[in-house]
């Protein structure tokens, strides 16, 4: 049965590149086909300038798509343009989910990640599907367990 297709932007950090093929070939093999608007060594970003860059590409990007998966590895958590990008999908009300690198024994998840995403899930096509169509909203570790309960920020009230 067909999943159809998403357009999705991948945060990552560069060095994961070869990891976002694995990613969108595991979640192929159950039908799901993924558009990637993320910027990648096959769709370079030749730009300089960080303001530029943030407000000419990545922001069209992630606009363009309705979820944000956010790759996680141990470099993800202090990369200052994830980050970014996880907050400029919050404020654009996309569908943000974390997804642990294939293999890994899980760390630290982007400040941005935890306080935003809508769920983190392990190396599980169904789980990682269910998440991007909003129909999965739990924090997992690596393995697919429950991570411990996290605390809920609150705001004033204006």
């Amino acid at each position: 049965m067909s999943k159809g297709s998403k357009n999705v932007f991948i945060s990552h950090i560069h060095e994961d590149d070869a990891g976002l093929a694995d990613l969108k070939n595991l979640l192929k093999s159950k039908g799901m086909d993924v558009r990637d608007g993320s910027i990648n060594s096959e769709k370079p970003n030749n730009a300089k300038s960080p303001d530029y860059i943030k407000s000419q590409i990545l922001a069209p990007r992630i606009d363009w798509a309705s979820t944000l998966i956010v790759y996680i590895t141990p470099e993800t958590r202090n990369s200052e343009w994830v980050n970014w990008e996880i907050e400029r999908a919050r404020e654009k009300g996309k569908t943000i989910v974390g997804v642990w690198e294939q293999g890994s024994n899980g760390c630290e998840v982007p400040e941005a990640l935890d306080e935003y995403g809508d769920a983190i899930v392990g190396w599980n096509a169904d789980r990682i599907i269910d998440a991007i169509n909003g129909e999965y909203e739990r924090f997992e570790d690596p393995k697919g367990q429950p991570l411990p309960p996290r605390a809920i920020r609150r705001h004033p009230c204006a």
